[in-house]
C-alpha cells in the first residue's frame, strides 16, 4: 500500500463532475429547514417541531460525521503529502539549477582564465618573434657590413693591381717604341721582294 492510497476502511473519493455535499451536511440542512418551517406557538418565540424527525436527522448526521471526517482527514493528508512531494521536487530542481549554474560559472571562469593565458602566450610569442627578427636583421647587417669592408678592400686591391698593370704596360709600350726608333731598318727584312 502506498502513501497516497486511502486506508481500506476509508472510502475512496469517487471523481464526479459536480460537487455533492456530504451526507451529514445534507442531514443538518434538512434539520435547519424543519426548524425554519416549524409552526410557531401562539404568543411565544417557540415553534412546534416533530421531535423524532429532528432527532433522527441529527443522529444520522452525527453518525455520518466520523466517516466524512475520516475522508476529509485522508484528503488533507493527501494534500499535505502532495505539497511535501512537490516541495521536495521543487527543492531538488532548485538545487540542480544552482549546481548547474555553479558549473557554468566555473566553466566561464576557466574559459576566461584560458583566454587570458592564451592572450599572454600570443603576446609573448609576438614579442619573441619581434626580438628574433630584430636580432636577425642586426646579424645580417653586421655580416653585410663585414662583406662591404672586404669588398672595398678587394676593390682597392683590384684597382691597384689594374693600375700597376696599366703602368707596366705603358712602360713596356714606351720601351718598345724607343727600341723601334733606335734600331735601323734592315733591308734584309724584306728580302722576299728581291728576287
Amino acid at each position: 500500500m502506498s502513501e497516497t492510497d486511502p486506508p481500506a476502511d476509508e472510502p475512496e473519493a469517487a471523481p464526479s463532475s459536480t460537487y455533492r455535499a456530504p451526507a451529514a451536511e445534507d442531514l443538518l440542512r434538512q434539520a435547519i429547514k424543519l426548524v425554519e418551517e416549524a409552526r410557531p406557538m401562539p404568543l411565544s418565540a417557540s415553534s412546534m417541531i416533530n421531535k423524532d424527525e429532528v432527532l433522527g436527522l441529527l443522529t444520522s448526521a452525527v453518525d455520518g460525521l466520523p466517516e466524512e471526517l475520516r475522508a476529509a482527514r485522508w484528503l488533507l493528508k493527501e494534500r499535505e503529502d502532495f505539497l511535501a512531494r512537490v516541495q521536495r521536487e521543487g527543492d531538488q530542481l532548485i538545487d540542480r539549477a544552482r549546481a548547474r549554474a555553479e558549473q557554468m560559472v566555473q566553466r566561464t571562469e576557466v574559459a576566461k582564465a584560458a583566454e587570458e593565458r592564451a592572450r599572454r602566450v600570443v603576446a609573448d610569442a609576438e614579442e619573441r618573434a619581434r626580438n628574433l627578427r630584430l636580432e636577425t636583421e642586426d646579424w645580417c647587417d653586421q655580416k653585410l657590413g663585414g662583406m662591404e669592408v672586404v669588398l672595398e678592400r678587394t676593390m682597392r686591391t683590384v684597382a691597384s693591381g689594374r693600375a700597376r698593370l696599366q703602368g707596366a704596360r705603358a712602360d713596356a709600350d714606351e720601351e718598345a717604341e724607343e727600341t723601334a726608333e733606335a734600331a735601323p731598318l734592315d733591308d734584309d727584312i724584306f728580302d722576299q721582294d728581291q728576287g
